[in-house]
């Protein structure tokens, strides 16, 4: 089956995932990877050669938006994802910002100073405008019915690279700032939940459809901190983003908040699942309120063959009936096997219930 057919019921403001996330149901159900342009695809590699570092890519506007077109070419998914990175924001709030293939991301720790340290009042929003500027270059040569997705970090995940100064198993430090320090952390969160919220109207005045919150490490919260930490301030960058942008569809990845996933639900058009949630639990406690999005294994793509459609065909069969998009339960992994995606995506394209 060709990837691209499709119900001819079509538009160009998002087709079906629009469709799937607004509730109106799309068979065959949409499908999109998170980190689907990336270090797997040999053009990709191309390109950030030529473009230098990491970053360098993700600020070069030309390069950014062939880097989100390139697997839209390739596989012809439902939804573009704009190539870029939840760290700009903390650069465009003043911190430095380095990223390394070995060792990962690199922020300038905010130090001892940090517990009296005030936010900055704006955010650089000239930092920012690569960003918009791809988006559009992108608006303008995506298919009819293809989805633009704008993302950014959510203000947990931000705070906790800023105050950790690069990624960590359990952002042990993160967390006991926030406990000791209460009103300085109040502060940095109410200053990235602001920032969050401009930078994703932003990207939907530049052309994006949908918009993703990755709020990539909820899952290391208890109950209480989930809340005031993540769960409210997505709440109230959701409700500013629709109320300035028309209602634009958010989608919130609340990656490792297991059963308090359901806290999530009046804060998003569809919650994007990850790897470890039950898909029956799902279909039963969160398919009928919101969309869902997700969530097959990383790992079970790189390995392919009947594993993954076996596991594609499981998901299918508990959410596919429902609203519902085809994601992994996280991104992409770099040793990927680029014709692993294309069967999954005929895959996907051709299942019915």
């Amino acid at each position: 089956m060709d990837s691209r057919a499709r119900q001819p019921n079509l538009r160009a403001d998002g087709g079906p995932l629009l469709a799937a996330l607004r509730g109106q149901g799309s068979l065959p159900a949409p499908i999109w990877l998170m980190r689907q342009a990336g270090r797997y695809l040999p053009e990709y590699r191309a390109l950030r050669k030529e473009a230098g570092s990491f970053l360098d890519l993700c600020l070069n506007p030309a390069l950014a938006a062939e880097a989100t077109l390139q697997p839209i070419r390739r596989f012809h998914l439902d939804a573009a994802i704009i190539f870029s990175d939840i760290l700009l924001i903390p650069r465009a709030l003043g911190q430095a910002v380095t990223v390394d293939d070995a060792t990962g991301p690199r922020l300038q720790p905010f130090g001892e100073a940090f517990p009296t340290m005030t936010p900055p009042a704006e955010m650089d929003g000239d930092s920012l405008d690569p960003v918009y500027r791809a988006l559009k270059l992108v608006k303008a040569k995506l298919p009819d019915g293809v989805g633009l997705i704008g993302f950014a970090g959510a203000p947990w995940t931000l705070a906790c690279y800023m105050i950790e100064g690069g990624g960590s198993k359990d952002y042990a430090k993160a967390r006991a700032f926030a406990y000791g320090n209460p009103d300085a952390f109040e502060r940095l969160i109410g200053r990235l939940t602001t920032a969050v919220a401009d930078h994703s109207i932003a990207q939907v005045a530049a052309g994006a459809n949908v918009v993703q919150i990755f709020d990539s490490w909820a899952g290391v919260l208890p109950a209480p901190a989930l809340r005031r930490w993540s769960v409210e301030p997505i709440r109230a960058i959701a409700r500013r983003v629709k109320a300035a942008a028309g209602g634009v569809p958010v989608i919130v990845f609340p990656r490792g908040a297991g059963v308090l996933y359901r806290d999530y639900l009046d804060t998003a058009d569809a919650l994007s699942l990850d790897t470890a949630i039950p898909v029956d639990w799902a279909a039963a406690e969160l398919q009928g309120k919101v969309a869902v999005q997700g969530n097959l294994d990383p790992a079970a793509l790189v390995a392919g063959g009947e594993t993954m459609r076996a596991e594609a065909r499981r998901i299918l069969g508990a959410l596919g009936r429902g609203r519902f998009v085809f994601n992994l339960g996280h991104g992409v992994l770099p040793e990927t096997p680029p014709e692993h995606v294309a069967e999954l995506v005929e895959l996907v394209r051709a299942w019915r219930p």
